[in-house]
């Protein structure tokens, strides 16, 4: 009987040290792991990482972040992973070493370009969002303190002291708030975004932050230790290359889940010049709308415009001889000579079809990259106009699509709140009559893909060849399709390409 005793409490302190080792369900990643693992598992839990970042990418841009069904989806998808999500769980061991470790893993993979870190610092942010806005108030001084950063929550005489300066400093807080709200004081040098934006109150070189304003502190700092660390691993992936088990399996992950590239395979030649202006009223997402109009009445665009558009055409299946015929027919009717045109920019439409220079054939610009690189100047079309386009001067392009004057007002909401995916989704949906467009939109050529699906008989056209009578599709088909069948239809398609990646690793173990 003493020997059970005995044996529990090794059991129990056994436990006990393997919590320790991952007190909360969040974390920054400050410490990489140091056990042995089976390339399976390695596998296994790359895999499971890349799809929990899939969904997050694909949630935040069907949902509006922080909503209630933004937050019970990612969770849903979280348990059905099995990674740690919330704190105060049974057996959260398990769940936070995989967290833990497959973290680290796809940062050998998501570390070899700037646009992979970027996709990758952006998931992981959001998912670090997530996690904190449901950690209990009681465990977020333990977790910063072991995140290593320097941020206290003051007391309440401290609070009642300054109580005035904090509600005059911090926009819509009112007294009432401020009872049931923590206020956390913090180096002046970390809280400057909201200094320029005169939102907290400064004293002795601290800042008096509450709670609600301290998540994008926190982001940012895990953005600047993520970024660092991506540039470091980056340095040493020679030596990770060396090892012929890993590379051709990080390459494999880095380039397969980042999103469907909407190369010309099996598109080239389905689009004829003459189609293209109706195509822009019908199919073209606004980014490249808006670059189709500037270049019809311009007769020109600016490199980043043809860049933009270009691969854009590209991607839907003009071929160089029809993207040489189309952009020189068009930059002649501005008065270009012909020669000047073959000589100066026919090359650079060659070298986006990986016909010169290091013969890399590019590929449509995502969403993303659209968003965050390259914003447009004076004089220039490319670019977001949700994200680029000044509220005013969206709107007035929206009257002119024919939107509704409610779904300008939606539209312009989402835009304002930075969900400019959303914008864009919402905008779909308004020009093709439907309640729920059934996907997640992140790439310009996904949108046009779509929208001739629908217009073309509806989203089943390969499920059932034969054309239905009426082109258009009656809204009530696709009302249908709720969020939640988007989402199975998601995890149906993530789950396909997953089973292609495990024979690929399965021949190499």
């Amino acid at each position: 009987m003493e020997f059970s005793k005995r044996k529990w409490r090794m059991l129990r302190l056994a436990g006990d040290q393997r919590n320790a080792s991952y007190p909360h369900c969040l974390q920054f990643y400050l410490q990489p792991p140091s056990e042995n693992i089976s390339l399976i598992e390695f596998e296994n839990l790359a895999i499971d990482r890349v799809k929990l970042l899939k969904s997050v990418e694909n949630l935040g841009v069907s949902y509006v972040k922080g909503t209630e069904q933004y937050q019970s989806k990612l969770e849903s998808e979280l348990r059905k992973l099995k990674f740690s999500y919330r704190e105060n769980l049974e057996d959260e061991y398990e769940p936070r070493r995989r967290d833990h470790i497959s973290h680290f893993i796809l940062r050998l993979a998501y570390c070899q370009s700037e646009e992979l870190r970027r996709w990758f610092i952006q998931q992981e942010m959001d998912l670090l969002r997530f996690r904190f806005s449901i950690l209990p108030k009681d465990k977020i001084q333990d977790f910063l303190k072991d995140s290593q950063l320097q941020f206290e929550a003051i007391s309440d005489e401290e609070k009642t002291l300054r109580e005035q300066e904090i509600i005059a400093s911090s926009p819509n807080f009112s007294g009432s708030k401020l009872v049931l709200e923590s206020i956390y004081k913090i180096p002046f040098a970390d809280a400057l975004d909201l200094f320029r934006g005169r939102k907290v109150y400064l004293e002795d070189g601290f800042a008096y932050v509450p709670l609600k304003d301290i998540v994008a502190i926190i982001l940012n700092e895990f953005r600047a230790k993520l970024s660092k660390a991506l540039a470091l691993t980056a340095r040493s992936l020679p030596a990770v290359q060396s090892d012929e088990r890993l590379q051709p399996l990080l390459n494999h992950l880095s380039h397969s889940y980042t999103g469907q590239d909407y190369s010309t395979q099996g598109n080239v030649g389905k689009i004829s010049l003459d189609q293209i202006d109706l195509l822009s009223t019908k199919s073209f997402p606004p980014c490249m709308r808006q670059l189709h109009k500037a270049l019809r009445e311009n007769h020109h665009l600016r490199h980043g415009g043809r860049m933009q558009y270009g691969l854009f055409l590209k991607g839907i299946g003009l071929t160089l001889e029809q993207a040489l015929q189309f952009w020189k027919q068009e930059f002649i009717k501005g008065k270009m000579d012909p020669d000047k045109f073959d000589k100066g920019y026919s090359y650079n439409i060659r070298h986006s079809f990986g016909k010169e220079g290091k013969r890399t054939d590019y590929t449509p610009f995502s969403c993303l990259k659209i968003i965050l690189s390259n914003p447009p100047s004076q004089g220039d079309y490319h670019g977001c106009p949700f994200r680029h386009s000044d509220p005013e001067l969206l709107k007035q392009k929206l009257q002119s699509y024919k939107i509704s004057p409610g779904g300008i007002s939606q539209i312009l909401d989402l835009a304002k709140g930075t969900h400019y995916q959303v914008a864009c989704q919402k905008y779909f949906e308004m020009i093709h009559n439907v309640d729920d467009c059934g996907f997640s939109l992140n790439h310009p050529n996904q949108f046009f893909c779509e929208s001739q699906r629908i217009l073309n008989g509806g989203k089943d056209i390969k499920k059932e060849p034969i054309q239905p009578e009426t082109p258009q599709p009656k809204p009530s088909i696709q009302k249908t399709k709720d969020a939640s069948s988007a989402l199975a239809s998601l995890n149906s398609s993530l789950e396909m390409d997953m089973e292609g990646l495990e024979d690929y690793f399965s021949e190499d173990s």
